[in-house]
């Protein structure tokens, strides 16, 4: 490949007055280089990712960039402009242009120049020389990295041997000190602290400085992200490195950058004293970072004023501030926990793996639960019987559009085991854990170990992925390990386990609950509906929510599911059902008892709770959970152990009262739902009347004073709090 950059890339008399001129007369020398074939359709590209977000850097700089396929490899040209031209930066035009070309689907040399170039832009002596060359190629040279920014700005002089000559007559004489430009140093100032330069190691002749040398120095971890994830993420992390050299501290960078990121070592965020967050979209997995002295700005703040965030992180270590106490606490070990990257106890690395696997699931579960639901609904039960709509199908008749339908959500439940399987892989072990995950999973559905061998298959195909991951190899193999090398052998390894080692004791296992379900009845049918009903009602929507709606969509998402499994999932449904009908009816009944936000919240809810969807009444839980929940536990433990004693069906994993009448016992399901709905509500008001009561005589002697009469909205929760 040529090199990035050559003189006749470099116009450093740039005559354009906008943005499109300068992109015009910088892409036109790429044309003359051979290095782009097609000008307008270059331009239009260039144009394109403009109207995506101004591409201006504070500092007079300008950075417009594409990726074409009008470009025939990885180019950069600049231009330097004595009239400045606006590229959109907040701190106004640019006197300094970077036009970037990179080939169509090139993301990695995209990438890799952005983010180098902006990192070399945040060094002032870097675009100082920039600013003072003469020279075409000294640019050039200096901008691929083939020279230093100290000895082109030298460029100026026209002899650099009198140059040497004149540095050799101001040099020290031996033993002096020398300061950074290579004269004689001054004398430090008292107030000076120790150990803040990068000669501090070298010694100094006294035994003063020796304590402050024994001292373990201040550790920053820091994280810079900006929504495009190019040039200011890099920037960022550039400046803040710069700042803590400066000050004398440790400071490593993660920077999640467009290009992916490679996450800091559990060991060096464990030794961190303080971390800064300088990002405009969310950092990806900010719980590793729980229990730390905390700064969390914008990405700008990181490249402005980096100085004044190192100086606030040591500040708050020493104040010992904790900006994530709860995730600190949840996540504290002594030791004896396994953890992984990001600090988690492996019971909270489980349950996140499980709940990957389980939200990718349930959009399967829903479209083919649904359209199996629809089918019958039109065609009877029968239709599953019917012949394949591939060999026969009659537009006109209703038995082939049941049957059409039925067939269309098989196909969908198929996918459930392998896509549960899959993706907890992928939750372990990212991208690399799909191929072992969907192979083990598909594995589990032809060998019947089902809901059961989709779990098992997922996780070994995870640990496999994640063991071989663990093994170094040589650097031209590491192109071909994802694609090739860890498909082949995990693949390989978790089909094996699954065909001749636990796949039939699972098959056995599952075949064993499905006969338990089946045999339930009475007492022990209420109990499970108990349960059922507590967990869906536990956290609206929450893991152990989603655990109970996964046992009852996996008892179902088979061709035949049994007579048990059918009223699981109805239990499972109208328990799910509860929360927000009760709250809705609760706001209704005793309006006065709520906020106005909550009685808008009270309207919206009877739509939600008549759809099955739990978390309508999330906004009054968040408000007022130690009422809230547990009323809600109660109507949801009601209604799921009505619904198994009514010997209630359900073959739709989803829809509210909008599939009652696929239910079996559609009247005494709804009557369950409204017992479950009036007990919970009735709760809700005697708890709230309670504390309004106690609120009320609270402030009796006070003589009805003003400001506690008004107490509503974020002061009464403040009041359930305390």
């Amino acid at each position: 490949m040529s090199e990035l950059i050559t003189a006749d890339l470099v116009d450093l008399d740039l005559s354009a007055d906008t943005k499109e001129a300068a992109a015009r007369s910088l892409a036109e020398r790429m044309v003359a280089a051979g290095r782009v074939t097609d000008l307008d359709g270059f331009l239009a590209d260039v144009a394109a990712r403009e109207e995506q977000m101004p591409t201006g850097l504070d500092g007079g700089i300008g950075i417009p960039h594409c990726r074409s396929e009008h470009v025939t490899e990885p180019t950069l040209a600049f231009g330097r402009s004595t009239t400045r031209i606006d590229f959109g930066a907040p701190d106004g035009p640019a006197d300094l242009i970077f036009l970037i070309a990179a080939p169509a689907g090139a993301d990695s040399d995209h990438l890799t120049i952005l983010s180098s170039l902006a990192r070399s832009l945040m060094n002032a002596e870097f675009t100082g020389a920039l600013r003072a060359a003469d020279d075409p190629a000294r640019v050039a040279a200096l901008i691929r990295g083939d020279e230093e920014a100290s000895s082109a700005s030298d460029s100026a002089s026209d002899s650099a041997s009198d140059s040497a000559s004149d540095s050799a007559a101001e040099e020290p004489a031996a033993g002096e000190p020398k300061d950074a430009a290579g004269g004689p140093a001054e004398p430090a100032g008292p107030s000076e602290p120790a150990g803040t330069s990068a000669g501090a190691s070298e010694p100094a002749g006294t035994s003063a400085p020796a304590p402050a040398a024994a001292a373990a120095p201040f550790r920053i971890v820091a994280v810079t992200s900006c929504p495009t994830g190019i040039a200011h993420t890099y920037m960022a992390a550039e400046s803040l490195e710069n700042a803590a050299r400066e000050a004398g501290v440790e400071l490593v960078v993660e920077t999640q950058g467009s290009a992916g990121f490679e996450k800091l070592p559990a060991a060096t965020i464990a030794a961190a004293d303080a971390v800064i967050f300088a990002h405009d979209v969310e950092v990806r997995d900010k719980e590793r970072f729980a229990g730390k002295p905390t700064v969390d700005v914008g990405v700008k703040a990181g490249i402005n004023r980096p100085a004044e965030l190192v100086a606030e992180a040591r500040d708050k270590a020493a104040r010992g501030e904790t900006s994530a106490p709860a995730a600190a606490s949840d996540d504290a070990s002594d030791g004896s926990a396994p953890m992984d990257a990001g600090g988690d106890r492996f019971g909270t690395r489980l349950r996140k793996w499980l709940m990957t696997g389980v939200s990718y699931m349930v959009p399967f579960v829903a479209a083919g639960g649904l359209l199996i639901a629809l089918a019958f609904a039109i065609g009877g039960y029968e239709i599953a019987s019917a012949k394949s709509v591939a060999d026969h199908f009659v537009w006109a008749e209703t038995a082939s559009w049941a049957a059409l339908l039925f067939q269309i959500g098989s196909a969908a439940f198929t996918f459930l085991v392998p896509v549960l399987a899959g993706y907890i892989a992928y939750g372990m072990a990212d991208r690399p854990g799909l191929v072992p995950g969907f192979v083990g999973g598909y594995i589990a559905t032809t060998i019947k170990a089902g809901f059961l061998g989709g779990l098992a298959a997922g996780l070994i195909a995870g640990a496999v992925v994640m063991g071989i991951q663990r093994f170094k190899v040589p650097a031209a193999l590491r192109g071909i390990m994802p694609v090739v090398v860890i498909p082949l052998i995990s693949s390989a390894i978790v089909g094996v386990l699954m065909f001749v080692v636990i796949g039939k004791p699972i098959a056995s296992a599952q075949e064993a609950m499905t006969d338990w379900l089946n045999g339930l009845s009475g007492a022990n049918a209420i109990g499970l509906g108990v349960i059922l009903g507590l967990m869906m009602c536990f956290d609206l929507g929450g893991p152990v929510n989603k655990v109970a709606y996964a046992f009852a969509t996996g008892g179902i998402a088979v061709s035949d599911p049994s007579d048990g499994s059918l009223k699981i999932m109805a239990a499972v449904m109208a328990a799910g059902m509860v929360p927000p009908l009760a709250m809705a009816l609760a706001t209704t009944v005793r309006g006065k008892l709520f906020t106005k936000t909550e009685r808008e919240n009270g309207k919206a809810a009877w739509v939600l709770g008549a759809s099955f969807i739990s978390e309508g009444a999330i906004p009054f839980a968040a408000a007022d959970p130690l009422r809230v929940i547990p009323s809600s536990m109660v109507g949801g433990a009601i209604t799921g152990a009505l619904s198994m004693a009514f010997g209630c069906t359900l073959r739709a994993p989803h829809g509210g009262i909008f599939v009652v009448p696929l239910i079996g016992q559609p009247f005494l399901y709804l009557l369950a739902i409204l017992a479950g709905t009036v007990v919970s509500a009735g709760l809700v008001i005697l708890l709230k009347g309670l504390r309004k009561k106690a609120e009320a005589g609270a402030t009796a002697p006070a003589g009805g004073d003003a400001s506690a009469k008004g107490a509503t909205g974020d002061e009464e929760k403040v009041a359930v709090a305390v």
